[in-house]
This record gives structure tokens, C-alpha cells and sequence, in this order.
């Protein structure tokens, strides 16, 4: 058996494991898993410092889940934009395919987290072939994230047949693997799994790190890996209240990911997703933190802004206020709220004009 398997079967899924190593009382957290499941393996429990720091909130349940009357189940309108089950087609040109009903951790700010790792989210292979069929039948789709769960959890030979039979899609150009193993199980990226997926390139992995102290030697080793294999690695940051709603956090992250080739991609306004609301911020709060990035560190590291709009409207980017007026001049404000001027563009020639110097340019050569 690979390491990564045995990491993942001595994962803590009571919250009584954590008594003896914290000295935590688990009664009030019991009625916490018993709705939404936990699971923590012993690798990403041993990057715990101490009692709710950044890396407890993200795995460890807490009371404030279950008395949470603000959000929804599911905010994003998931269900009822799924033709088929565990299918999502939101944007005419691509797909979002669940075909793992489980993870390495269960992150308490799960977007999925009314039915991932229960019973309520079945996966199996008709659903994966409903999903496949609808996929052929449907030539507009070109572009196929791949996600659960997640998929990186499944057997490798189940993997490959699953990419396998997307590959033999004429229409789908790109595949996505959306993963959470490299922060959380690193050691599931085996040279196994790298042969795999170099096999059906192109394939593009957007992975999760929410906080520096995720990116350690391990989980760096692991990213190499997929990096080296030819696999464009992004990366997808939720902003979450005690974890990394602090720009100098924030700002530290993005650059150590560039570091281990991993391009920050989104940062996520938290979804409001039921029994996670103590996770949410504001949105001025996201605003400041883009604004700390710009111009304090390179564009590499600066991701997009997006809320995933709650009813299924799909990823809407929030900037900063940097365009000041419009007109015969731009007026425009930098990282640091210097106002600048842009010399609007006034007429233009008629369309005529540019074809008619081409053709004598044309001419005299």
C-alpha cells in the first residue's frame, strides 16, 4: 500500500480523536460531523500550530456550522443547472464533471459541503457515463473541469479511464482537474498519477492553497512534480475571515506560490454556502486586500477578484476603483492614488482610409 493511502485510512474523522492531542472538548463538535462529515489526515493535522489558527479553521469543525441562518445549501444553483447528475453547465462552452464523491479533507468552507462525503452524493459509474454521454452530445462544449470531490482521490487506472474516454471527445479541447491533494495529500502525487496525466495532455490543475503555511517541502515536491510533467498549475484562494483576510497574509501567499510554479488564479468572495457564514468577509474587505497586491507585487501574483454570484450567475470579477472619469481625458488612479491623465482618442479615421493607404503602399512596392 502507497503511503498517501495509509495517510489517508489513519485520517481523524471524530471529533474525540483531537481531545487527547489538544485537550479540546468534542461533545459540542459531534453534532457538528454527524451533519457535515470530517476528515483529517495526519499530514495536514500536523501542520497545526495551535487551537483555530489558519489551519484548525479550514479542518476542524466548529459549533458556529450548525447555527448558521444565513446562507444556503446551495447558493450557486448547482442542482438545477445539471442536465444530468453530478454534471453542471452553467457557460455555453464548458462543464463542470463530479466523478469523486469524496476528498482527502473535508474543508469546513465547502462550497459542496450539503452533500460531499455523504450518502446524499452518489458517484458511480452511471453516473460518470450520463455524464460522458451528455458531453458528446453537446459539440458547444470544448472546455471540461473535472472535479468532485475530489478526482485526484480516485485509483489512478480509474482516472485514466475516465480521461480516457473525454480524450475520445472530439469537441473537448481542454480538460481541467480542479484538486485540493496537493495542500492537503501531497503524497498522492505519485509518478504513477504523473504518467497518467501526462498522457492526456492537455490538462490544466487548479489546486487550492489558502493560507503560506500550506506551501511547506511536501506539498512543493508535489507541484514540481506536475509543473515538470508539462501541467500549467493555477491556483484558487478563498478569502476566509481568520484564515487569510489580511493583506501582508494575503500578499505572502501569492508570492510563495510563484515560487513553487503555481499561478495564483481567483480569489474567491466566500459562497454563501450553508454553515459557513463565520468563514465570510465583506467585500470592501477583498477590495483592500486586491488593493495591497496591485503594484506591491508582480502581476504574476495578482489573481482575479471574483464572487461566484449566488443563482447560478456565474463568476463576477470586483475591482478596485482605479478609472476616476471618462470623456476627452481619462483621468486614472495608481496602486499608490496618484491621479494620472490618458488622452482620450476622439475621431477615428473613416474606414476606408487604412485600406486605402495599404493598397498604395502596396502599389509603390
Amino acid at each position: 500500500m502507497e503511503t498517501w493511502q495509509k495517510l489517508l485510512q489513519a485520517s481523524i474523522t471524530k471529533p474525540g480523536d483531537l481531545t487527547r492531542r489538544y485537550g479540546i472538548d468534542p461533545q459540542p463538535l459531534e453534532e457538528v460531523a454527524a451533519q457535515y462529515p470530517m476528515r483529517v489526515n495526519p499530514y495536514y493535522l500536523g501542520l497545526i500550530k495551535e487551537v483555530d489558527d489558519p489551519i484548525w479553521r479550514q479542518a476542524v469543525p466548529s459549533e458556529q456550522e450548525v447555527h448558521d441562518s444565513v446562507c444556503y445549501a446551495d447558493p450557486l444553483e448547482e442542482e438545477n443547472q445539471s442536465p444530468v447528475p453530478n454534471l453542471v453547465h452553467r457557460y455555453p462552452d464548458r462543464a463542470l464533471f463530479l466523478v469523486c464523491s469524496e476528498c482527502a479533507m473535508y474543508c469546513r468552507f465547502c462550497t459542496r459541503k450539503r452533500k460531499v462525503g455523504g450518502e446524499s452524493m452518489l458517484v458511480n459509474r452511471d453516473t460518470i457515463e450520463s455524464g460522458l454521454g451528455y458531453l458528446s452530445e453537446h459539440v458547444e462544449i470544448r472546455d471540461v473541469i473535472v472535479s468532485g470531490g475530489d478526482p485526484l482521490l480516485l485509483s489512478d487506472e480509474k482516472l485514466d479511464w475516465i480521461l480516457t474516454r473525454l480524450r475520445a471527445i472530439p469537441h473537448i479541447e481542454i480538460i481541467r482537474i480542479g484538486s485540493r491533494i496537493p495542500v492537503v495529500l501531497p503524497q498522492r502525487i505519485t509518478m504513477g498519477l504523473i504518467r497518467v496525466l501526462r498522457k492526456h495532455q492537455p490538462i490544466y490543475l487548479n489546486t487550492h492553497f489558502n493560507h503560506p503555511d500550506e506551501i511547506t517541502e511536501t506539498s512543493a515536491k508535489a507541484c514540481t512534480r506536475l509543473a515538470d510533467a508539462g501541467i500549467p498549475l493555477g491556483n484558487q484562494t478563498v478569502l476566509l475571515r481568520g484564515v487569510n483576510d489580511d493583506p501582508t497574509v494575503m500578499k505572502r501567499l501569492m508570492q510563495r506560490l510563484l515560487t513553487i510554479r503555481v499561478r495564483p488564479y481567483y480569489i474567491y468572495q466566500a459562497d454563501m454556502v450553508q454553515g459557513t457564514d463565520h468563514f465570510r468577509t465583506s467585500v470592501e474587505e477583498g477590495i483592500e486586500i486586491i488593493r495591497a497586491l496591485r503594484g506591491h507585487t508582480s502581476g504574476l501574483g495578482v489573481p482575479a477578484y471574483v464572487i461566484d454570484a449566488p443563482g447560478g450567475g456565474g463568476k463576477i470579477p470586483i475591482l478596485p476603483d482605479y478609472l476616476q472619469s471618462l470623456g476627452t481625458e481619462v483621468v486614472l488612479k495608481n496602486y499608490l492614488g496618484e491621479t494620472y491623465t490618458y488622452v482620450n482618442v476622439l475621431q477615428q479615421l473613416p474606414a476606408e482610409e487604412p485600406l486605402q493607404r495599404v493598397n498604395a503602399s502596396t502599389t509603390a512596392v
